[in-house]
This record gives C-alpha cells, sequence and structure tokens, in this order.
C-alpha cells in the first residue's frame, strides 16, 4: 500500500524480499495505493507534518514548497509525492534522474509544466550535474536560462517558469549536494515500519484484493516483511496462492508459515541469499572477521551482490556486522542459524582478510 520506488538494488526480480519493484509490483501498487494523508498508513511524524505544509499552502492559495523524500526503496515516497498532487488539486508529471542526462532534457520536461504541477524526481541524486545546477534556477526563481548556439557566440535565453512543487526522491540523501537540499522547504525521512503497521498495511490490501486473512496470519507476514510495505504486500499475493491452491483460501498463521517455508523467506525475513552469507560466515569462516572478496566467492554471488543486496539488512538486524577487519557475524546469527560458536570467533588465522575488508 504505502510503497514505491525504484532503486539500483541489484538483487533478481524473483527474490521476494527485494525493496525494488518489477513491473507486476508497479500495477498492483497502482492499484493499492492510497489517494490522500488520512487513508496513508505510518510515517506519522511525516504525515503530520506534510499535512500542515500542504494545508497551509491551499489556505493562501500558493504552490507548495519543494519537498525532498528520503529512505529505503519501498516505504512511500512515490506514494505520498501523488498524495501531494491529490491534495493539492493538481496534476503530476513522473520522471527520474537517471532520465535525465542533459540539462535540454530538464529544460524540456520544465518548460512544458503547468502552474501548480507537481513534478516528481525519482532518484535525484542520480541526475546529471549540468541538470542539477540547471534545477537551482528553476526551484528558486522558476526561470531557466537556455543556451542557444555555440562557442563564443552562444547566448543565454531566460525562459520564466511557473510556481511548480518539485518532489524529490531519493534513497541516498547524503549525495545530494547541500545547495540542492537547502532548495527544499520540506524535507521528510521515511522510516522503516513496525510490525503492527505493516499488519494494518496487509489487512488493507487484503481487502481490496478480496483475500480473507486472520489476524494471526497478518502477523505472521509482517514479521517476515523488513519492516517494508512493498514487500508485506509482495509476500501477501504469495500467501493468497499458496492459500488458494493448498487450501481454503483463507490466510491463517499456519498458512502463511507454510507458504513462506515454500518461498525460503524464514521468520526474521531472511531468503536464501542472506541465509547463505550467514552460513558460509558461520560455517566456513567461523563467524569471521572475513574479507568481502572472500565470503562472496564462498556464497557464489559477486561481491557487489553481497555488500549491496543481502548486508544491509543483516547489518540492520544485528546478524552481521562490518569492522576495519572484514565481516563478523554476531551472536544473534549464531542463535538465529541454531548453530553453536566456537570458543574463539576470531577466524583463526586471520588469512581471509588479505582478500579485502
Amino acid at each position: 500500500m504505502n510503497w514505491d520506488d525504484t532503486t539500483d538494488e541489484s538483487a533478481a526480480p524473483e527474490r521476494l524480499v527485494a525493496a525494488s519493484a518489477d513491473g507486476e509490483d508497479q500495477a498492483v501498487e497502482a492499484a493499492l495505493r492510497p489517494k490522500d494523508l488520512d487513508e496513508f498508513i505510518g510515517q506519522e511524524k511525516v504525515r503530520e507534518q506534510l499535512d500542515l505544509v500542504l494545508r497551509a499552502a491551499r489556505a493562501r492559495g500558493a504552490t507548495a514548497d519543494h519537498v525532498l523524500l528520503s529512505g529505503a526503496p519501498g516505504l512511500g515516497k512515490t506514494t505520498l509525492s501523488m498524495i501531494i498532487a491529490a491534495e493539492m488539486g493538481a496534476p503530476i508529471r513522473i520522471t527520474s534522474g537517471p532520465a535525465i542526462q542533459h540539462a535540454g532534457d530538464l529544460a524540456a520536461i520544465l518548460s512544458s509544466l503547468q502552474e501548480g504541477e507537481v513534478l516528481f524526481l525519482d532518484e535525484i541524486h542520480r541526475m546529471s550535474r549540468p541538470a542539477e545546477e540547471m534545477l537551482y534556477m528553476a526551484m528558486e526563481d522558476f526561470r531557466v536560462d537556455v543556451i542557444v548556439g555555440k562557442g563564443p557566440g552562444a547566448t543565454a535565453i531566460p525562459l520564466e517558469l511557473p510556481p511548480f512543487t518539485l518532489v524529490g526522491a531519493t534513497t541516498r540523501a547524503g549525495l545530494l549536494p547541500p545547495p540542492l537540499r537547502d532548495r527544499f522547504g520540506f524535507t521528510g525521512h521515511m522510516e522503516f515500519y513496525e510490525p503492527a503497521e505493516l499488519q494494518r498495511v496487509i489487512h488493507r490490501s487484503a481487502n481490496l484484493l478480496d483475500v480473507e486473512i486472520g489476524a494471526d496470519g497478518a502477523a505472521e507476514i509482517a514479521g517476515r516483511s523488513r519492516g517494508t510495505p512493498r514487500i508485506a504486500n509482495r509476500l501477501l499475493r504469495r500467501v493468497r496462492d499458496y492459500a488458494q491452491v493448498k487450501a481454503d483460501g483463507v490466510i491463517t498463521r499456519d498458512i502463511a508459515q507454510a507458504a513462506l517455508k515454500v518461498y525460503e523467506v524464514d521468520a526474521r525475513g531472511l531468503d536464501r541469499l542472506d541465509r547463505g552469507v550467514l552460513e558460509a560466515l558461520l560455517k566456513l569462516f567461523g563467524g569471521g572477521p572475513v574479507g568481502l572478496s572472500t565470503l562472496a566467492v564462498a556464497v557464489g554471488e559477486e561481491r557487489e551482490t553481497v555488500e549491496e543486496v543481502a548486508e544491509p539488512f543483516l547489518v540492520r538486524e544485528g546478524l552481521l556486522a562490518r569492522t576495519p577487519r572484514g565481516r563478523v557475524a554476531t551472536p544473534a546469527a549464531w542463535t538465529h542459524l541454531g548453530l553453536t560458536p566456537p570458543r574463539s570467533t576470531t577466524g583463526g588465522s586471520g588469512q581471509q582478510d588479505l582478500f579485502g575488508a
């Protein structure tokens, strides 16, 4: 329900717990998205603050301030951008940073905006530098300078723009230069969802999908959803399929557990890749420390896949730690896999560290 965003995460499309969205996810999300702030679940602080910003803008009869939304994929940034447009009664234009490689690309978009229109720029941190510099003036003065000609004879022609609201979304707010960050009137950081919030998301989505689900079934799915509504809804659809084929269509705790066992998503939301990383770290290297390259070879994955796809969640769950000497498993990792840690978990000879932290 409150999920969105594209990302450069390199997870495979079939990975159920990937926070990125493929074509099927995007189609379902469009049908399940909330239409206004009252219907939006979770993100209480951001929602309350954004409501004040939009109410004040409507009372003044003015265009809303530019909005920057940051946070992990799947938490609701695209959904909120659409709600902003709906609350302001304005149309919305959607594009992304990677799609804007030249200043001329941005100028073409900006010059075609209507007054009050919302421009949603996903992955804003990946926009090209020339386009980024053009955006400074557009956001602050509602004007862009279009360069005509080349070399010494080039001329800058100022082009006035109608007032508009830019909504930027980023998974990496630290990559935004300060001059761009400072031009946003409101900045909201999206947090991961609590299980109780995800249960509300799941119940709402189940109702829209005409799926019967019990409270215990929703709780089971929520606990495996990594705090991300997009993942919760994806798991709900897969459990729905299992319930329709293997049971009477009603999702209970037992049905959810059985279905997610088939899809290899365990009680903490770890999938095959996550467990593979932990098992290699624990069984082959005694819990570490071990270098990233060595660990990736042991798992049979690319270094980037382990670092960018598996590790963030394992670190957030307190199952793995990054140290100067390499990756180290925490006591919680041993407990989760039902293994007994050795007396010493210093990684033996430490030769693994030669392959890089």
